[in-house]
């Protein structure tokens, strides 16, 4: 499957959000989508989950209009975790997780309890499963939104700065979570603002600046020390071996 933006335009009253922005996503690979503040890359994400509609251009999912798919069947396909996800009751991390596989309407059948199950066990949750989420902190919460998200099993999976509230060794379990998804064939898309992590855990970066797409390609091309200063303006340059450099910056 491709999900593809064609010459995307969204507009937040007369200033664009995003402008003229092309692309196409390909399943079995993690893209990172980076960018300063109001780059545009949640409204990117929200788009290609058919979350919010363009003013201008479209976006497809395996050359299918993404508007002309009805929400329950985009739900299936398509598994979006927002910036700030809100809990509007609050309930067991089981029963929470388990919402994940409302599309698919299975979630009291023994396909949709073992997929709740593997997502309780891939983001750490097992020993949560009964606790009521008021009483998670806000990493843990973070796992849980992230758990719903993957109990559905989409093909796709757009995730907005998912890892930013976990701690070291959460950001590493789920990073492993992630890159297995897309070793399964499902296609990850993550809003990222470390660097760091989009240079070594992604395989495709994108770059938006001011609602425009700067640079698409491998993390070692879309994050060079030219388009640090262009895009972030910072004197930076990157450090160590592929898959572990760390990025050092001048005051």
């Amino acid at each position: 499957m491709e999900l593809s933006a064609r010459v995307v335009t969204v507009m937040r009253g007369q200033y664009p959000a995003l402008s003229r922005v092309s692309l196409a996503l390909q399943e079995g690979q993690l893209v990172a989508i980076c960018g300063p503040n109001g780059a545009g890359k949640s409204t990117l994400l929200a788009a290609l989950a058919g979350i919010e509609f363009p003013e201008l251009g479209a976006i497809s999912l395996d050359g299918t209009l993404l508007a002309a798919i009805p929400p329950r069947e985009r739900a299936k396909r398509i598994g979006f975790l927002p910036q700030t996800g809100e809990i509007a009751w609050d309930m067991s991390v089981a029963r929470l997780v388990a919402l994940g596989r409302l599309p698919q309407g299975d979630g009291e059948r023994a396909d949709g309890k073992a997929a709740i199950e593997r997502a309780l066990l891939a983001c750490d949750l097992a020993t949560l499963a009964g606790r009521p989420v008021s009483s998670l902190s806000g990493g843990e919460r973070a796992r849980v939104l992230l758990a719903r998200a993957l109990a559905g099993e989409p093909r796709w999976l757009l995730a907005d700065e998912p890892l930013a509230a976990l701690d070291l060794a959460h950001q590493l379990r789920m990073l492993r979570v992630l890159h297995a998804a897309a070793a399964e064939g499902r296609g990850v898309v993550l809003v990222l603002h470390d660097l760091a992590l989009a240079m070594n855990h992604a395989d495709r970066v994108i770059v938006l600046d001011n609602g425009e797409l700067v640079t698409d390609g491998p993390p070692d091309r879309a994050l060079t020390a030219k388009v640090l200063a262009q895009v972030w303006g910072v004197e930076a340059h990157w450090i160590g071996e592929p898959g572990q450099r760390a990025l050092t910056m001048r005051p």
